[in-house]
């Protein structure tokens, strides 16, 4: 994501949260570990990889709406090349997250 103008990042008025979320999902990833060395029940660890992915697709959505409700929007106003490449990025980022 580019700046929006002030040097700031879209998303940075929930800088916290998101930090706050990525903690938690770090936790969980240091958790699966344990499940596995602890040879732990093959569901029980695929039901904790799936609380994972839907933590970091929730991230990432936050992410997706916070640009393009500042940095597209922002770049729409601006109009011209700047505008097209805003668009460009954020239909390439969301067809990521569609693939994975």
């Amino acid at each position: 994501m580019e700046s929006t103008g002030a040097g700031q990042h879209g998303y940075i008025h929930r800088k916290d949260d998101y930090l706050k979320r990525l903690r938690r999902i770090e936790g969980q990833a240091r958790g699966l570990q344990r499940m596995v060395e602890d040879e732990k029940y093959c569901i029980d660890i695929l039901t904790q990889v799936s609380a994972m992915t839907k933590a970091l697709q929730s991230v990432a959505l936050g992410l997706v709406e916070e640009h393009l409700s500042h940095c597209v929007v922002q770049a729409a106003q601006a109009g011209g090349r700047e505008a097209d490449e805003k668009v460009r990025e954020a239909s390439e980022a969301i067809a990521r997250l569609v693939r994975s």
